[in-house]
């Protein structure tokens, strides 16, 4: 339970930051190091609590990790368990990439998680481990996990529609066995994602299967070069960028630095948001500036980006009329219900916001305004703290905010980087 505050006095932003690693980039590197053998350093290597669980689950699977100021390394004799239990924390990636990793052990495992993550809906593994030789049980469907394999690579069909992270685990679970299967996909979500899963394997220089349309993933038993030194920089990270680029766009003047603008990371795709707000920036290969834009409302779809609605929502709730987000019905399983979060929160700043199928009509007021009477809460929720965070700044009262702890699952420094552009 996060139950820090925090006060924020909005000021216009200033100055220049560079964006910290990415947590997708940085856990898939963290089962690719592990997989691949041999030592892996990792450069730019992430701080948050995601990181730091996928970090802990190589270690339990065989890993030894050794710290230093400026890079992690990591030698990797998997699968050599040091621990029959996981726990994955509060990390939906981590559970769902590592539990078919885990599975390619031969050992009886249990799987675990905290907080709400034990309430996130896992039956996908129950209806497909068992068809690659995996013995599964569950909690009705939810953690904790007891699964026992070796995992097997099989021809099998999967439905894609609730999370791509699933399929992301059995990449990785294949590419390691190295033999021969076909993994059909229906109505897959996030392709975005899955990009990155395949840009990693590639990187790693692991089995990289082909694929038709992300509908059919074909692996093909290969040489595979294992037991290598390698060195790997982890790239920037969009996700947290979006929340300082709205930021300055609804009041400030910033300089963005170290994203690859020709990443395979979904939350890229809050530069077309930003074009359609009629946001003033520009953008060069590993700079972005922004400055205080005339906003004008937008209609976009979040499906393949659906961590991108709490940033957009702040930066919809800071313009005159009505905005409108595609993919509500990717935002029920996140670490809270957002789209009901998302509500809740912003009708309290004045702003209201519409469910409608799958649809988010916000209607946006321009100068919001703090109620110092209501109490904020980010209800656990990392990407909650930052949305309200960023979306005041453009108005003279301070907001508290109940539960400022939950960034440090994605974003640590969130609150150091924010008082640090601040114009005193």
């Amino acid at each position: 339970m996060n139950n820090e505050t925090i006060t924020i006095q909005p000021q216009k932003l200033e100055g220049a930051l560079t964006i910290p690693a990415s947590k997708s980039v940085m856990q898939r590197a963290c089962a690719a190091a592990l997989l691949k053998g041999g030592t892996t350093t990792l450069y730019n290597f992430g701080i948050s609590n995601d990181d730091n669980a996928a970090l802990q689950t190589i270690q339990q699977l065989g890993a030894t990790v050794t710290k230093f100021d400026d890079r992690i390394e990591i030698k990797s004799e998997f699968p050599n368990l040091k621990n029959n239990e996981l726990n994955t924390y509060e990390s939906g990636l981590s559970v769902r990439m590592f539990t078919p990793i885990a599975a390619l052990c031969t050992t009886q495992i249990t799987i675990n998680g905290k907080g709400s993550l034990l309430q996130r809906p896992m039956h996908f593994f129950n209806e497909v481990l068992p068809q690659l030789s995996v013995r599964f049980n569950s909690n009705n469907g939810h953690l904790p996990f007891q699964i026992k394999g070796a995992l097997q690579n099989a021809n099998i069909t999967i439905d894609g529609s609730l999370s791509s992270q699933f399929l992301t685990g059995l990449l990785f679970a294949f590419s390691y066995n190295n033999a021969d299967a076909t993994i059909t996909v229906n109505q897959l979500t996030s392709k975005p994602y899955i990009d990155i899963t395949l840009q990693v394997l590639a990187e790693f220089g692991l089995n990289v299967p082909t694929h038709q349309n992300y509908e059919q993933f074909s692996f093909l038993k290969k040489e595979i070069k294992t037991n290598t030194q390698f060195n790997y920089t982890v790239e920037s990270d969009w996700s947290s960028a979006s929340f300082f680029l709205v930021a300055a766009a609804i009041n400030g003047n910033l300089q963005i630095n170290g994203l690859n603008v020709f990443s395979a990371q979904a939350d890229k795709a809050i530069l077309q948001a930003l074009q359609l707000a009629n946001v003033n920036m520009s953008i060069a290969t590993n700079e972005i500036e922004i400055r205080k834009s005339n906003l004008q409302p937008f209609h976009f779809n979040c499906n393949e980006c659906p961590d991108l609605f709490p940033p957009l929502v702040a930066l919809a709730a800071n313009i005159n009329g009505v905005s409108t987000i595609e993919g509500v019905l990717r935002l029920t399983y996140k670490e809270s219900n957002r789209a009901l979060t998302l509500q809740q929160e912003f009708a309290k700043l004045g702003v209201t916001i519409q469910l409608q199928d799958d649809l988010m009509i916000i209607n946006g007021i321009g100068n919001i305004t703090v109620n110092v009477n209501e109490t904020y809460t980010a209800h656990n929720d990392h990407r909650i703290a930052m949305a309200l965070a960023v979306a005041i700044q453009n108005q003279n009262e301070n907001i508290t905010i109940l539960g400022s702890d939950a960034v440090n699952k994605s974003y640590p420094e969130f609150w150091q980087h924010l008082a640090s552009l601040q114009n005193k």
